[in-house]
């Protein structure tokens, strides 16, 4: 199915010829109005001055408006923006303690530094204790131990969820603090 006059493809954007309206507001690249105007009186300007003219806004504006701007240019700053933006995103990730509920002093401590270093680094942390055969019946014990993890971090973290059995494991997440 062809699409409508204008409604160019997917990754075609409104610039030059494309734009297909009865009439357009024009704003130049110093951002001054240039008026109302039929598209190809506009498209007329942008070539005198070596430059594209591109849709802006059409949903909401009557006429829609256009702009006469280097549109190789401005795509490129966008990418370059767009870059930025996602250099400067942190994506959390899982980290995963395990642990069981008779575990030794050393051990334990372990367990806590390398949590407070996941968190330190900005992820969040699933404390696991697992149960083998019939230990499943010490779920207190398991639940002590992990409240116990939670308050030795409390300085850098927070539960998001609480101790709670799923199957052979009792699970609780600590995140960072905000």
């Amino acid at each position: 199915m062809a699409a409508p006059p204008n409604k160019p493809g997917r990754d075609l954007p409104y610039i030059n010829e494309r734009i297909r309206f009865p009439q357009v507001r024009v704003i130049d690249t110093e951002g001054e109005n240039l008026g109302i105007m039929h598209p190809k009186e506009a498209q007329k300007i942008a070539d005198e001055r070596e430059l594209d003219l591109v849709l802006v806004s059409s949903e909401k504006a009557d006429p829609p408006v256009c702009r006469i701007m280097d549109y190789g240019k401005y795509k490129f700053e966008q990418e370059k923006r767009a870059r930025e933006a996602k250099k400067k995103q942190h994506n959390s990730e899982i980290k995963e303690v395990k642990m069981r509920y008779k575990i030794g002093d050393h051990d334990y401590h372990v367990c806590v530094n390398r949590a407070e270093r996941f968190i330190k680094a900005g992820d969040k942390v699933k404390a696991t204790v697992t149960f083998r055969g019939r230990e499943i019946q010490h779920k207190d014990l398991a639940e002590t131990l992990l409240k116990k993890l939670a308050t030795d971090l409390a300085g850098i973290a927070e539960v998001q969820q609480n101790p709670k059995q799923e199957g052979k494991n009792m699970i609780m997440m600590l995140g960072p603090k905000r």
